[in-house]
């Protein structure tokens, strides 16, 4: 038998039992789409809360002074820790796992007047790389920069949110806007973003001013020193440094202010790389019980075949032994029952493939939330479902094709269906 009288047979075969081969490509089909749909829920879960946490910061620290529970160098437990605005040059030179280390002094309630509304909003001050580490877009204009730091010049970047406040649908670019009384020229307006978490108010909410001249202008309140600031940020060269970058934040800030770099209460840390580490956990670990869940579906459409192919094999018993009786060889009965129960299990899989993929292309039409980015089926989720396509394709068809080649003619031409 040529390889073209295989297929036309099996075609055949299989189309004078549509109904049965349809409930049988159903199982496989649904398995796969199972599959493809539960990872890419998982992935796309992910992937939205990967971008909500990079919308706060990237690899971002925010270290905040706290108040010592040990003691050390002489100093007793409870002492409350400030940080102050020459702390950061002094990690950087120590911190080599560093890429950024800023200080941020933020002033909240803080009255704004612009020349057609006034507002009360968030001031808050840091240097350049504040904008790389807080992921801030501008959208008009520009950020702050070096010159305006050291210069301690009066300009100011809007959050979308403060910008509609003080000067609704008015271009804010070259505006003076007054921040408790004194003037400062808009230079920036930020692009709106998503955050759903933040440690001091939303970024659209904010009015961003160069370090330099926000603590000169805006200074900490007696009885804290006018050097100090409110926290400082931190962002590791990589992932892989991160620990050791905290870890020499910490040696450092303990050295200069006198507490032991293992006391966890003397500097509180917020830490988005440990919390996206124990988030991608929980979703990994919910991604691979939602694929086995498929798998196991796909394995019981396996079995489905099986005992489908194993009903034909009995069905077919007479048919069989004729073709064993004018000369057809084991080999040649494997192969053809072998090649039905590959193609049903390879054309219903591609089935539930596409089916699965223009589901998740029209979910992801769709709104989101903006925690979801969508159902993103995964390179790695296609090439499992077909190794296991393929695995599943050849045990269900072993046995029952061993089955078919190993009838005796003779038996077999007596053989009564239903006997």
């Amino acid at each position: 038998m040529t390889f073209r009288d295989l297929l036309l047979d099996t075609f055949r075969t299989l189309w004078s039992h549509k109904l049965r081969t349809a409930l049988t490509m159903f199982g496989i089909a649904w398995g796969i789409v199972s599959i493809t749909l539960m990872v890419g829920a998982g992935e796309g879960l992910r992937a939205g809360q990967q971008k909500q946490t990079d919308n706060l910061g990237k690899d971002l620290m925010i270290v905040f002074a706290g108040r010592t529970s040990l003691q050390a160098g002489g100093e007793r437990a409870g002492r409350k820790v400030f940080w102050n605005a020459t702390d950061p040059e002094a990690i950087e030179a120590e911190a080599t796992a560093c890429r950024h280390v800023l200080p941020e002094l933020g002033q909240g309630n803080t009255p704004l007047r612009s020349a057609y509304n006034s507002a009360t909003l968030i001031v808050t001050g840091s240097t350049p790389p504040f904008q790389e580490v807080r992921s801030i877009a501008i959208g008009e204009g520009r950020f702050y920069n070096w010159e305006d730091h050291h210069a301690r010049r009066r300009v100011a970047i809007l959050g979308t949110e403060a910008k509609k406040q003080l000067f609704g649908s008015r271009p804010a670019l070259g505006e003076t806007l007054h921040i408790r009384d004194i003037p400062y020229t808009v230079v920036g307006v930020m692009e709106f973003k998503e955050q759903d978490s933040a440690y001091d108010g939303r970024d659209v909410t904010k009015v961003f001013v160069p370090f330099g001249a926000m603590l000169h202008d805006f200074p900490n309140k007696p009885p804290r020193n006018p050097e100090s600031i409110d926290q400082l940020l931190a962002q590791p060269k990589s992932v892989e440094q991160h620990d050791e970058c905290r870890y020499q934040i910490a040696r450092t800030l303990g050295r200069l202010h006198g507490f032991d770099p293992r006391d966890k209460e003397a500097m509180p840390v917020w830490d988005t790389v440990e919390g996206q580490q124990r988030f991608l956990a929980m979703t990994n670990g919910m991604k691979y019980f939602l694929g086995a869940v498929g798998v196991v579906t796909l394995l019981l459409g396996g079995i489905g075949v099986m005992n489908v192919m194993l009903v034909a094999v009995r069905e077919r018993t007479r048919e069989i032994g004729v073709r064993k009786a004018v000369g057809a060889t084991a080999r040649s009965i494997l192969l053809q029952f072998f090649a039905e129960t590959v193609l049903i299990v390879a054309v219903s899989g591609g089935i539930g493939l596409s089916i699965a993929h223009g589901i998740c292309a029209a979910v992801n039409t769709l709104p989101m939330p903006p925690f979801f980015a969508g159902l993103l089926p995964t390179p790695s989720a296609s090439i499992l479902s077909f190794v296991l396509l393929g695995l599943i394709a050849i045990g269900a068809a072993m046995y029952p094709a061993s089955r078919a080649a190993s009838v005796d003619p003779i038996e077999a031409l007596r053989y009564e269906a239903g006997g």
